[in-house]
């Protein structure tokens, strides 16, 4: 009897050969099933969660042609993959499944597992049997294929299995000429586009809100392309040494990927490039893109494919089809777009990510990226391993290059300026001496600099230097203490907006209400409250600040803060939250210092969610305090892991980057405990310890008493990843170092120093036998040919031809290698280069063209 569940198998035979070991020789015999499964014995090559998606294959092939229970897929595939591993208990040869049939076979499976459908509805149970049928006679097929034994001695039943497979593909080969697309998805799919288009089509730059200036600009007309980090590579073992990054342009990550974790710091613009790649798939048709934030249903799991649009509180929800997400997922059109996996609860979160696991591996043509915060500890799913095996690809979202950065400063006063004749000439004179002044600041500054490497930061400098007529404050904390001061206080008076309403609160009382707010979602762990619960917070602080309790109830004051201040969100009458989790952070930070309940975050150290929160507090703190608190840290806790002691310990150490007062006898006692924690033993915790700050180039040796290359190099890359100008004279005493790994991670984090010191005090001294020199700007390329220019050059950023031409001096230049995406792949102007041998260029990268001949091209 044939299946009723059906899948092709030029599909399913690929599938089911994953589960049996290739023969050595063609059987002669019938052979024990148990013994040819890839799963079973001491030589296994798979293990059941390999099964399990596998399992999860076969459910996506079935449901693209039949009805499934789409809100069970998931349980579905958890008992798919326990009837399937059965196939390695029974004892039974591969004679006597053929012998038995597909649908007897199917029912002995079922009969080894007790209860495999317990916990399935009628309609699930009913779609896993008679799945597990259609498995089972591609099984079969797959015997008689490999046994010659079965062929010979069977040969009715061989044939049988043969026609049944026929008949198969032939049912499934007419009912893809049926499955047409409804007129009613295709017209609903016209209007969510165009939704999708209004709703995210729209940016807002931080800190452009004065008279006569748009509340928000076209996308299109603002985007900044950011640029995206592939790290590959391990140990230093082949010619060019060290782990190396490919860059690419982050809004086309998903051309050459089909499913990537973008990590990148706050405000680095991960959300901002979310909204680039819905609006692009929007418009382009070829994909039909969800943004799913995940802060919408954090604690509530991972919506079902049919939830997801009530999931986010969508405006079209309740006029989609039923099943059209479903459908769009099983055609696999769909492009997911996960925001900010790392905002949901720490007891959720693993839950969330298994949900989401298990929703790729069912509708397994799914396009996907997911956002995160970095982690200076891996936590489970997001490991380089559990990535791979879902087929992810790991991007960080880099820094700003000097070049963006200053494309950023004249887009940001150019928005500025509004409706220029609105405006008078001499304020747009003003906006462009400000606009000067900044850049020159930003290029002799070595703090701007550093603070100036993300959309967020770059748009609170250009804000206060305008604010401040070209006076910056210094540091993380000063930036945003006069940040908040300049919207809580002076945003109104700037836009002519004295009397919006008749609520008249000054910044102190306004910060405290806020400061309610963020600790109500820290508390919480949420990014965003319920739009009551955010009145009942402030109808709670309201008794206990006098200049605000006389001034309206909570929904009054909800309204006030939400117009007057720039630092909320509401999100479709629903919910509420921060503009940006920074401000979050850094407001809830004042609220716990200022409640005395500094001593608490010591439970929430080991977490790399509350590390932004950990360090202002500590910023905030009485020397009193953050003494007390920096004790606790580093204090033993009894019943935590080593990993999360040692994680407290380090954060004690980051914290001092920002105390401004603090006991001698504390900062001694943070350098003890400390010390062997920032020795690294591993190329992985020598990256990890970058995240300290400076105070790690206090603890480490001197490098010039370290006898071993390998140990060399551990300290040169945590060294390179502190990322402070101290850096580089802790890094000068390895430049003489002759190891080819040394000499390539002493060179690899040029962008993040200033360029001509590093030129002149690293770069300069380095060996270049073997060596590729990477530039990422041009000028880099300006130092470097400064030097007299190097045989071998690694393209480091996105540069143009004529950065490269101008840059490269063609009387040195042998080695080219392209490992950053190039505007235009066309290698024709290489001929200007007489010199040039070898072309290596980064296989994740687009094909180049019209290579000069002569030159050789690797990979």
């Amino acid at each position: 009897m044939e299946p009723v569940v059906r899948t092709p198998s030029a599909r399913t035979m690929p599938l089911v050969q994953r589960f049996f070991r290739t023969p050595s020789r063609p059987p002669t015999t019938p052979d024990l099933i148990a013994a040819l499964t890839t799963w079973r014995g001491p030589d296994a090559t798979t293990d059941p969660d390999h099964v399990h998606r596998t399992a999860a294959d076969f459910i996506q092939l079935a449901a693209e042609r039949h009805t499934a229970p789409t809100t069970e897929l998931p349980a579905v595939a958890d008992v798919l993959t326990r009837t399937l591993l059965a196939i390695g208990e029974l004892d039974l040869t591969d004679a006597d499944a053929v012998r038995l049939g597909p649908q007897d076979y199917a029912r002995r499976l079922r009969g080894a597992v007790q209860g495999a459908d317990r916990g399935l509805s009628p309609d699930a149970a009913w779609f896993h049997d008679e799945l597990l049928v259609a498995v089972c006679l591609h099984v079969l097929h797959h015997f008689v294929r490999r046994s010659p034994y079965i062929q010979r001695h069977m040969p009715e039943r061989a044939s049988r299995v043969r026609q049944l497979v026929d008949l198969n593909d032939a049912e499934v080969a007419a009912a893809a000429r049926r499955n047409e697309p409804s007129r009613e998805d295709a017209e609903f799919e016209v209007a969510y586009a165009q939704e999708v288009v209004r709703q995210h089509g729209w940016l807002t730059i931080v800190g452009v809100d004065f008279a006569n200036a748009p509340d928000r600009w076209p996308l299109e007309d603002t985007y900044l392309s950011l640029q995206a980090e592939e790290s590959s590579g391990g140990p230093a073992t082949d010619a060019v040494g060290g782990q190396q990054r490919t860059v690419l342009l982050a809004d086309r990550a998903l051309e050459g990927h089909e499913r990537v974790l973008l990590r990148g710091v706050a405000g680095s613009g991960k959300t901002t490039l979310v909204q680039w790649l819905a609006v692009d798939a929007a418009r382009d048709g070829a994909r039909v893109p969800f943004v799913l934030p995940v802060r919408r249903f954090a604690r509530e799991g991972f919506p079902a494919p049919d939830d997801f649009l009530h999931a986010i509180r969508h405006p079209l929800a309740d006029q989609a089809p039923e099943g059209w997400v479903v459908r769009t997922l099983l055609a696999g059109r769909a492009l997911l777009l996960v925001d900010g996996i790392d905002e949901a609860p720490e007891e959720t979160r693993g839950a969330l990510r298994d949900q989401l696991r298990r929703l790729l591996r069912i509708f397994s043509g799914t396009a996907c990226l997911v956002t995160s915060r970095p982690s200076a500890v891996e936590d489970g799913w997001l490991s380089q391993e559990r990535l791979a095996e879902e087929g992810f690809t790991e991007l960080s979202l880099a820094p700003m290059s000097r070049d963006q950065v200053t494309h950023f400063i004249r887009d940001w006063h150019t928005a500025a300026m509004g409706d220029e004749q609105c405006r008078e000439q001499r304020d747009r004179d003003a906006l462009k001496e400000y606009e000067q002044r900044l850049l020159h600041s930003v290029r002799i500054y070595r703090e701007l600099r550093r603070l100036a490497t993300n959309p967020l930061m770059c748009g609170l400098i250009c804000a206060l230097n305008r604010d401040r007529s070209g006076s910056l404050p210094k540091g993380r904390k000063e930036l945003y203490d006069a940040a908040l001061e300049m919207l809580l206080q002076r945003r109104d008076p700037e836009r002519d907006v004295l009397y919006a309403d008749d609520v008249r609160l000054q910044q102190g009382a306004r910060e405290l209400l806020l400061r309610k707010l963020a600790h109500a979602m820290l508390d919480e762990g949420l990014s965003e409250l319920p739009r009551h619960r955010v009145i009942d917070v402030l109808n709670g602080a309201l008794p206990a600040i006098p200049s605000a309790r006389t001034a309206g109830d909570g929904e009054k004051i909800f309204r006030h803060l939400l117009h007057r201040t720039g630092l909320l969100r509401e999100q479709a009458g629903v919910s509420v939250d921060f503009i940006h989790r920074t401000f979050q952070d850094y407001l809830a930070a004042k609220e716990i210092v200022a409640r005395g309940r500094l001593n608490t975050l010591v439970d929430h150290a080991h977490q790399p969610e509350w590390e932004e929160v950990i360090r202002m507090s500590a910023a905030h703190a009485r020397p009193d305090e953050c003494a007390a608190f920096l004790e606790r840290l580093l204090a033993a806790a009894p019943g935590l892991r080593r990993p999360h002691v040692n994680h407290r310990r380090l954060m004690a150490a980051a914290c001092l980057e920002h105390v401004s007062e603090l006991d001698p006898a504390v900062q001694e006692l943070v350098h003890r405990r400390t010390k062997n924690l920032l020795r690294p033993t591993t190329e992985q915790g020598a990256r990890s310890l970058g995240w300290v700050g400076p105070i790690v180039l206090e603890q480490l040796p001197d490098p010039e008493q370290v006898p071993g290359d390998q140990q060399a190099l551990l300290l040169a890359i945590t060294a390179t990843r502190v990322q402070e100008d101290a850096a580089i004279d802790y890094l000068s005493r390895l430049r003489g170092r002759s190891s080819l790994a040394i000499r390539t991670e002493l060179a690899r984090p040029w962008r993040h120093f200033d360029t001509e010191r590093y030129a002149r005090e690293i770069i300069a001294h380095l060996d270049p036998a073997g060596l590729y020199f990477p530039v990422s700007d041009a000028a880099e390329l300006a130092a470097l040919r400064g030097l007299g220019g190097r045989p071998r050059i690694q393209v480091a950023g996105v540069m143009r031809t004529d950065e490269l031409l101008a840059g490269l001096l063609p009387e040195r230049l042998t080695h080219l290698w392209i490992n950053a995406e190039l505007p235009d792949p066309d290698m024709a102007w290489l001929a200007r280069f007489p010199g040039l041998r070898v072309l290596r260029v980064n296989p994740r990268l687009p094909r180049v063209r019209n290579v000069p001949e002569g030159v050789t091209i690797t990979a």
